[in-house]
């Protein structure tokens, strides 16, 4: 079998692809043929040196990938040999609230699925829904479970008849376009370009603002919403600032991210009068896979997908994302 290996800080040109001897799976582990994996922002702040969690030396990267079980552990329920599966993000996190006890992630502290064969523990997998190829499933673990987590993550979760804002056209904001309109919610999808609001249109946004066009896009959001503000903003940005001033009094903005090392500090004056809710979203549980499983299932929901590469080409596919030319997920096919 073959893995590609990284230490965080190298660069994509560290990337250096090993031989090993086929795994066997311990106690309450499966082995998996790895078919796809894709690429999240993640990895590159991995690739940099700047991802925000540990990243052991050596490490197998990319956090999400789908495959096969081909072998089986002592120990293991409800996986079987020739089940399609996709791998969680934070293994141990199965439900509830995010805690410390949770940190290992894959292509992290955890070895990744940049992998031809991964030893998984089978607590970390999920069933793929059977609409989906391995390259569809692939994309799912971090940006479709984060946008998820985000929308319906609160307590609350997002109505019918709402108002969404996305931000851009990065993995997340367009599976938050996907689960909003599947929801019943209207959605405003800002961005910065004509042909990419083409794309988002086409997507199902209902508005779509060009913000290099329209840089006061919180009042655009506001003139569309009748001066009330939507309901829920999915920030990718870190910019919390604008997306407190889009949202309505009592809002919910989910920050997801953030796209550079430095940003404005938050009026007080302006959360406050907001009246929002603020909460941080990283990925989230086991749970939450499955019942987003469950939504793309019934909804017939299928990924976005801009590019496919193939298992040799995965630096290419590296460098074509870091790019930001992609309207969707980049994908690596083993």
């Amino acid at each position: 079998m073959r893995s590609y290996h990284v230490n965080s800080g190298d660069g994509i040109d560290g990337l250096s692809i090993r031989k090993h001897e086929d795994p066997f799976p311990g106690a309450g582990q499966v082995v998996v043929a790895v078919r796809a994996t894709s690429l999240n922002f993640r990895e590159l702040m991995v690739l940099r040196g700047d991802y925000v969690l540990p990243v052991k030396s050596d490490v197998v990267p990319l956090s999400d990938g789908a495959g096969d079980v081909v072998a089986v552990g002592p120990g293991v329920d409800g996986f079987s040999v020739g089940d399609r599966v996709a791998a969680t993000l934070f293994p141990s996190w199965q439900y509830g609230p995010f805690g410390v006890q949770h940190l290992p992630q894959r292509g992290g502290s955890l070895d990744g699925m940049l992998t031809e064969l991964a030893v998984i523990e089978a607590i970390g997998l999920v069933p793929v829904p059977d609409h989906l190829s391995y390259e569809e499933a692939a994309t799912l673990p971090c940006a479709a479970v984060t946008a998820w987590n985000a929308l319906t993550g609160d307590g609350i979760g997002l109505r019918a008849g709402e108002t969404v804002v996305t931000q851009g056209s990065g993995g997340v904001s367009l599976f938050a376009l996907q689960f909003a309109k599947a929801l019943g919610a209207r959605v405003i999808a800002t961005t910065s370009s004509p042909a990419k609001a083409r794309r988002l249109a086409e997507l199902g946004a209902d508005e779509v603002i060009d913000y290099r066009a329209t840089p006061d896009w919180p009042a655009e959001v506001l003139e569309l919403t009748g001066g009330r503000g939507a309901d829920r903003v999915v920030d990718v940005a870190g910019l919390l600032e604008q997306s407190l001033k889009a949202v309505m009094i009592g809002g919910h903005v989910a920050c997801v991210g953030f796209v550079s090392d430095t940003a404005a500090p938050i009026d007080p004056r302006v959360l406050f009068a907001s009246g929002a809710t603020v909460r941080a979203v990283a990925v989230g549980s086991r749970a939450q896979f499955l019942a987003m499983n469950r939504a793309i299932e019934v909804n017939r929901i299928r990924p976005v997908i801009d590019r496919v590469f193939t298992f040799d080409e995965a630096p290419d596919a590296c460098r074509y994302y870091a790019s930001g030319e992609a309207v969707g997920k980049v994908v690596i096919r083993a």
